[in-house]
C-alpha cells in the first residue's frame, strides 16, 4: 500500500482551505489529516496529528503565521512547514526561512508546482516560488563583487564544494551520500558556510552561489 503524505492546513480563509483540501485529497499519495483556522488551533492539531507537512498561511488573526511558525518549530524542530501566502514581501520571506520554514510559496502558483513542492519538501528539500527567488537574488546585487569574493575565499575547499551542492536543491543527507561523509558533518559545514557568508539559510546560500557563479560541483 502506498504511503500517503499527511498534511495539516493552517489558514483562516475557509473557502481557500476547502479548495485546497479538495485538490490535495484527490491525489493518490496525499491526505489532508486536519485543518485549522488560526495559529493556536493549528499548533494543537500539529501536536496531536503529527503531520508530514504543514501548509501555513501568514496573515491570520489572533496568532500570525510567523509567530505560529516559531511556536511550531520550538515544539518540534523537525516539522516540515511550507509557507503558502499572498505576501511577496522580502522581509516576510527572509524571516520565515530564517525561522526554519522549508519553503515559501505564493498562492498564485499553479497546481503542478504546488504538488511538486509538497513532494520535494517531503523528500527533505527546500522550495521557493520562482518570483521569490528573484527577490532573494536582488538583495545581493548591491554588494561589491570584491567583497563577495573575499567572503567566498574565506571558505575552505570542502565548504566551497558543499556550497555548490546546495544550489542543486538537495538535502544534507543526499549531499552526505554523494561525498561519502556523515550527515552531521555536512550540517556542520553548512553552518560554517552561513556564518562566513553572513547568511541566514541554506536557500540564501544557494542563491548567493548561483548569483556569483559559485555553483560548479566536481
Amino acid at each position: 500500500m502506498q504511503t500517503k503524505i499527511k498534511i495539516l492546513l493552517i489558514d483562516d480563509h475557509s473557502l481557500f482551505r476547502s479548495g485546497l483540501k479538495f485538490l490535495l485529497n484527490n491525489q493518490e499519495d496525499i491526505e489532508i489529516i486536519g485543518e485549522a483556522q488560526n495559529g493556536s488551533e493549528g499548533i494543537k492539531l500539529a501536536q496531536k496529528l503529527n503531520p508530514d507537512i504543514i501548509l501555513l498561511d501568514l496573515d491570520m488573526p489572533r496568532m500570525g503565521g510567523k509567530e505560529t511558525l516559531q511556536n511550531l518549530l520550538n515544539i518540534n524542530p523537525d516539522l516540515n512547514v511550507l509557507i503558502l501566502t499572498v505576501s511577496e514581501d522580502n522581509d516576510d520571506l527572509i524571516q520565515c526561512m530564517t525561522l526554519g520554514a522549508k519553503g515559501y510559496l505564493l498562492k498564485n502558483i499553479n497546481t503542478d508546482f504546488l504538488l511538486d513542492s509538497i513532494h520535494k519538501v517531503y523528500e527533505g528539500n527546500n522550495i521557493l516560488s520562482p518570483a521569490m527567488i528573484s527577490t532573494l537574488i536582488d538583495q545581493f546585487r548591491p554588494n561589491e563583487k570584491e567583497k563577495d569574493e573575499d567572503l567566498y575565499d574565506s571558505l575552505t575547499p570542502r565548504e566551497k564544494e558543499i556550497l555548490a551542492w546546495l544550489t542543486k536543491g538537495i538535502s544534507n543527507k543526499e549531499i552526505a551520500r554523494f561525498l561519502s561523509v556523515s550527515e552531521s558533518t555536512i550540517k556542520l559545514h553548512v553552518q560554517n558556510i552561513l556564518r562566513k557568508l553572513n547568511l541566514h539559510s541554506r536557500v540564501q546560500a544557494a542563491i548567493y552561489a548561483l548569483e556569483h557563479g559559485f555553483d560548479k560541483t566536481p
